[in-house]
């Protein structure tokens, strides 16, 4: 049974320039400096690289023509279907250097910010209704604890902030990515965003999947690729996934002065997904200012990025932010802080029976066999050390030490009290002095 959710609504391709939302002068700067860059000439090269329906390039080009910056060659490619190709005039070829000079950017078409705005509200996260079904199939590699996914599951459902607190090495990096799978459907990315003039890319191959797409068939009579607007990429709901290196510079706009582009902050490339600050506590910045950098997004559902100008301006905030942390909130939080984060989940040990269900299914997979004297020295005598505090990494960690034991010393793969003392060895560091 398949429990994702239902497919977002897709952004309708433009029909003409003015339903791309864009200046013409923009539109025809762009087109120029990608027939430059890319030496393109025919339009159905250039309607794939400036991501536009054929008829709408074409209106382009002829605009071009129509101010001179453009000709056409004259010569029919014999190869492309008797397609007429064009070239850049001298004034064509000095006004692609001039706007070059501004700016680098060349290629696909920007979304309009206010357009951009609409595609978010239709492919919101928070229209998500995540299913117990959903959560537990996403976390069925996990053992994990009823309430836990009491918990879990209405923070999701709601894609409002969460707090996943508690003791090291229990899964919040596990339960979080498990999250990320249960939303499961795709969106709609837009390779860049324009604003105020200026173009913010977004579509990063490093943050973004991009989920199969239905390859055009040539002799079928509709064509998928004109069913949406082809300036957006489908791809997965995004994950961004940050950790002790998170500073609050990363979430402002990133601006090249070498090509006097922007490109588009984390949280940004993270719309429509889950943004995860993992370790929080370890970054240089203190917990308290990061929390305080996402008070408007969390509360307002808009975030607010400055341009190199010093101007200001709104972007949607649609994103689910986990927040991961091994210290109690009112050790790093104040009240006010904690007031923000709307739902906050600790993520504890495991009880005695789960830790041996992880032990058992961690020693099936890693083909390691169960012996039960190693079992009960293991649990009667070396946990009372630690007042029987369990961990989920535990398992893994034992089965992985005695597999690498047997392996030195040329044995099958086994259990025993003896190969248990020499892992246990490796888990945990005498406190000692060393003298310098």
């Amino acid at each position: 049974m398949n429990m994702q959710a239902s497919p977002v609504l897709a952004p309708p391709a433009p029909r003409s320039l003015e339903d791309t939302g864009l200046t013409p002068v923009m539109m025809r700067d762009i087109l120029l400096k990608t027939m430059f860059r890319q030496n393109l000439d025919q339009v159905s090269a250039l309607s794939r690289a400036l991501c536009l329906p054929i008829n709408v390039t074409q209106e382009l080009v002829d605009l071009a023509r129509g101010q001179k910056l453009l000709q056409a060659t004259g010569t029919l490619h014999a190869n492309s279907g008797g397609e007429m190709g064009y070239e850049l005039t001298d004034s064509g070829k000095a006004r692609a250097l001039d706007a070059l000079s501004q700016s680098e950017y060349y290629g696909a078409m920007p979304i309009p910010m206010s357009a951009y705005g609409e595609q978010v509200k239709r492919q919101s996260i928070r229209n998500i209704q995540v299913t117990r079904d959903m959560l537990t199939g996403a976390m069925k590699h996990l053992i994990l604890p009823d309430e836990l996914l009491d918990h879990l599951g209405p923070a999701v459902s709601a894609g409002r902030s969460i707090l996943m607190y508690g003791p090291p090495g229990n899964g919040k990096s596990s339960i979080s990515n498990g999250i990320r799978d249960a939303l499961g459907d795709n969106i709609f990315v837009p390779r860049a965003i324009e604003y105020s003039g200026q173009v913010i890319t977004v579509y990063d191959p490093v943050v973004h999947t991009i989920a199969e797409d239905p390859v055009d068939d040539p002799n079928s009579l509709r064509r998928t690729s004109n069913r949406y607007d082809r300036r957006y990429v489908l791809c997965e709901r995004p994950t961004v996934i940050t950790g002790g290196e998170l500073t609050l510079s990363m979430l402002d706009l990133v601006y090249n002065p070498t090509s006097r582009t922007y490109q588009a902050p984390l949280q940004l490339k993270a719309t429509g997904g889950i943004f995860i600050v993992d370790d929080l506590g370890r970054q240089a910045e203190s917990p308290q200012a990061l929390i305080n950098r996402w008070i408007v997004p969390l509360e307002e559902n808009k975030d607010i990025l400055a341009l190199q100008s010093g101007e200001k301006f709104e972007v949607p905030f649609d994103t689910l932010v986990i927040f991961s942390t091994n210290f109690h909130p009112n050790e790093i939080f104040d009240q006010a802080a904690l007031r923000r984060i709307f739902f906050k989940i600790k993520i504890d040990g495991p009880s005695q029976e789960d830790f041996l269900k992880i032990f058992a299914m961690v020693a099936r997979k890693r083909k390691m066999p169960l012996d039960e004297e190693a079992l009960i020295y293991l649990m009667k005598k070396k946990y009372p050390l630690i007042d029987n505090v369990y961990a989920n990494y535990q398992p893994i960690f034992l089965v992985d030490q005695m597999i690498a034991i047997c392996e030195f010393e040329g044995i099958p793969y086994q259990m025993s009290p003896e190969l248990i003392d020499r892992a246990w060895a490796n888990m945990f560091v005498h406190e000692e002095r060393i003298v310098h």
